[in-house]
């Protein structure tokens, strides 16, 4: 065999793995979005792409990493989103504040996503290096960045235009994405807990336009601190 041929196969055949695994995560999206994370299984996942789950692994160190690499699909839509709701005004509170809008509109709109990152949240950095591979975590943390970047751009803008006093940026878009994703849950639940009276607990009701009203308001003053 020449070495055209031998390079030609190689090609054709890492083409076809990577449409494989495209397939997979495809499945996976369109199960996490019809069922949930939670009630996403392997098996069906592979039945779904017409394989059988030793070919899921061949593709995949684990559930984690088909999960990781799900997620970097939600946040590249996520972060086009974001991109048009900052680009949406001028003004560095307004702008900040469609961000936040933005974020929580599609958080309410896809709440597997806010799932599927809740759950890689909840592992520790040892465990994901132990789990995933390191090209998967490479594309996972870019999808991340790629998204607080844009909003750690407003908060340097804000800065340099003295409409936001905020120390470290980077370390607010960090937080304001983290806390948002439990905000999310909080807006998907829709109850709250408080008391009626001393020691008796109580439940409430809150909307998503309240959680999107409280998570601007907790932007924009963290901003200005």
């Amino acid at each position: 065999m020449s070495t055209t041929q031998s390079d030609g196969r190689r090609t054709a055949a890492a083409a076809r793995r990577r449409a494989r695994e495209k397939d997979i995560i495809a499945a996976t999206r369109a199960l996490f979005d019809e069922r949930g994370v939670r009630d996403a299984q392997i098996e069906d996942i592979a039945k779904a792409v017409g394989i059988n789950r030793a070919i899921v692994y061949r593709h995949f160190t684990g559930k984690e990493e088909l999960f990781a690499l799900t997620l970097v699909g939600y946040l590249d839509e996520l972060r086009e989103a974001l991109a048009e709701a900052a680009d949406s005004a001028t003004d560095p509170e307004q702008r900040l504040a469609a961000m936040v809008g933005a974020f929580v509109e599609y958080g309410v709109a896809h709440p597997a996503f806010v799932d599927c990152a809740q759950t890689l949240m909840r592992r520790t950095g040892p465990d994901l290096l132990d789990e995933i591979s390191e090209s998967a975590l490479f594309r996972l943390g870019r999808a991340i960045s790629s998204c607080l970047v844009l909003l750690t751009q407003v908060l340097e803008d804000g800065k340099e235009s003295g409409r936001f006093t905020v120390e470290d940026p980077v370390l607010l878009a960090n937080t304001l994405y983290a806390g948002g994703l439990g905000a999310l849950q909080l807006a998907r639940v829709g109850i709250l807990v408080k008391e009626a009276a001393p020691g008796i607990p109580t439940l409430g009701q809150i909307s998503p336009d309240q959680v999107r009203d409280y998570l601007v308001a907790s932007a924009l003053a963290l901003a200005a601190r």
